[in-house]
């Protein structure tokens, strides 16, 4: 009898393209940065590609550029931290362990007046 394939996750996913910038934090080591792309982000965990796969259980600071804008002038990122999980097909899998949206007043405030 084959394998019965339940899907366990009780948060809904959603597919989204975001730019995604991370820092990978390490005890002892350098720490790694880089970019990508996400893929699906849910509650507790969000996948997103990479050049290189990331090592499991690396714990990472993420910000998400969010598509949407504060007031349609400032703009938004969801900032997160979190384990990496799985490597998939170019694909790496967080658990989200923290997550907040940031509104970015300062860059709007710097930025000239126009005459």
């Amino acid at each position: 009898m084959g394998k019965l394939n339940v899907e366990q996750r009780t948060d809904n996913r959603y597919t989204l393209r975001l730019p995604i910038h991370y820092r990978i934090s390490q005890r002892g080591g350098f720490e790694r940065s880089g970019t990508g792309t996400t893929y699906e982000i849910s509650s507790n965990g969000l996948s997103f590609r990479t050049r290189k796969p990331l090592a499991i259980g690396s714990h990472l600071e993420m910000v998400v550029e969010w598509p949407a804008r504060y007031g349609d002038i400032y703009p938004i990122d969801l900032q997160a931290t979190g384990f990496v999980v799985r490597n998939d097909n170019g694909r790496t899998a967080v658990k989200v362990t923290s997550r907040k949206f940031r509104i970015l007043t300062q860059m709007a405030e710097s930025m000239p007046a126009s005459a």
